[in-house]
């Protein structure tokens, strides 16, 4: 390094004497000390950034089932490891409706959402579209404090915002969304996370947003929540989580969202991760309330669900992934509230029951290093009171599933390449039905 030092400080007092000869002599001795001077300056400071990058690798990561690890990449602000991550993604799909149009910029021409697909005869229509939307963005922190280990994480995206959407025709700008906000001291975690009542490992990997929506329970919300292992692979989360209903009036399927809950929901999860596999047993108690008009009900809500995944092969590279949730007056849990919550009947002034019945079933295979196929199947059943009139639920959702199969290739680390074709189905009580045919590519670098 010194001899470097030297190398430069003489190249740059060369330099200076061609240029002028008689000041170069005289002022020799002080360049050199002042750029000898810099030199060491820059010295500790590399030296300073190598102990900052070796502190960082060296925070232990973060093996909460909630929040993604505090990765040995990070960086150190004061105590605390802060990590940015997320990906960037692009979604093209063609998709065909049977019976009807879709609005553009709506949900159900993002993703697959099965309660858009227009039933009942209408004209059919192809649509092309291409979004990037799901890029998603996160920013985790880990730290201890207090001999209390404390983490944060902060998750949002451009597809969920409910705000202004910006126009195809010119910018396709999106509003920035949050998708999760929590802290976590020790075994509690304090904010918005995925419902406790949804085993998130289980989802399928697909092009599409979701994967298999009519099947699967999907909630994010704010909530506060206890975790405790058990040992042997086994811990129990127990959770209070934020109440809301979208119930539907007798005769007119449009949901409302009522906003008169009284009482949180009650959700638990008792969780297996081990060398085969992994099992999830998760439970919801809830109360669905409505003010309507004056007219006070309320019913009582429960689920019951079970999911997992098997590996396939040692590697954990192929698998089998499932799910299987049966409730009633749960709705708003399972498939994005496919099926309303409960019916109010303005007749009686009370509240009927739905109940429901949903499944998926994904199977993975890696066919080669960097290449694999992917099968999913999804489906949802809604059973309704059965002293509601038939004539007045026509319009309501009975039944929807649908079928997908892709294939991915990761060409070089990080990077993605997917292609997809689904078939979904919508039907109706009263019997009118309508069917969704999509093609759609997606590309995705995560970082």
């Amino acid at each position: 390094m010194h001899r470097q030092k030297k190398t430069l400080s003489g190249l740059l007092l060369a330099a200076t004497a061609l240029a002028s000869p008689g000041v170069a002599q005289a002022q020799s001795t002080t360049r050199e000390a002042e750029l000898e001077a810099r030199l060491a300056r820059l010295e500790a400071e590399m030296q300073q950034l190598r102990g900052d990058l070796a502190s960082a690798r060296s925070t232990p990561t973060d093996t909460s089932t909630s929040t993604p690890a505090a990765p040995a990449d990070g960086f150190r602000s004061g105590a605390t490891t802060i990590k940015l991550g997320g990906f960037i993604k692009l979604v093209a799909s063609n998709s065909r409706f049977s019976d009807g149009e879709v609005a553009t910029n709506s949900l159900g021409r993002d993703f697959h959402l099965p309660q858009s697909i227009p039933t009942g005869g209408g004209s059919a229509s192809r649509v092309q579209d291409f979004s990037a939307k799901q890029s998603r963005f996160w920013l985790n922190l880990s730290s201890d404090v207090a001999g209390h280990a404390v983490k944060a994480y902060v998750e949002t995206d451009f597809q969920t915002s409910p705000g202004t959407q910006g126009s195809q025709r010119t910018t396709n700008g999106y509003n920035l969304a949050l998708r999760r906000a929590f802290v976590q001291v020790d075994r509690f975690t304090f904010g918005q996370d995925w419902t406790t009542f949804q085993y998130v490992g289980a989802l399928p990997e697909s092009t599409d947003f979701v994967g298999a929506t009519e099947g699967t329970v999907f909630v994010r919300q704010p909530l506060v929540r206890y975790s405790a292992p058990l040992g042997g692979g086994l811990t129990l989360h127990a959770a209070v989580e934020n109440a809301e209903s979208g119930t539907a009036t007798l005769g007119v399927p449009a949901l409302v969202e009522n906003g008169d809950d009284a009482m949180p929901d009650f959700t638990a999860r008792l969780a297996y991760s081990g060398t085969v596999g992994e099992l999830s047993l998760a439970a919801l108690a809830r109360e669905v309330r409505v003010d309507n008009g004056g007219a006070k009900a309320h019913n009582f809500g429960w689920g019951a669900s079970a999911a997992g995944k098997i590996f396939l092969t040692a590697d954990k590279s192929s698998d089998v992934r499932f799910m299987a949730t049966y409730g009633r007056n749960a709705g708003r849990y399972v498939g994005l509230n496919f099926a309303p919550d409960s019916i109010f009947v303005p007749a009686t002034g009370a509240l009927a029951d739905v109940r429901l019945f949903a499944a998926f079933a994904a199977v993975r295979l890696a066919v080669a290093p960097q290449l694999r196929l992917n099968v999913i199947g999804s489906y949802q059943d809604v059973d309704y009171d059965d002293a509601l009139p038939a004539a007045s639920l026509t319009a309501f959702n009975r039944k929807a599933w649908s079928a997908a199969a892709n294939l991915f290739w990761s060409p070089v680390k990080n990077i993605d390449l997917g292609f997809e074709y689904r078939h979904g189905v919508r039907e109706l009580v009263g019997g009118a039905k309508g069917q969704l045919d999509r093609f759609e590519f997606a590309a995705k670098y995560s970082f």
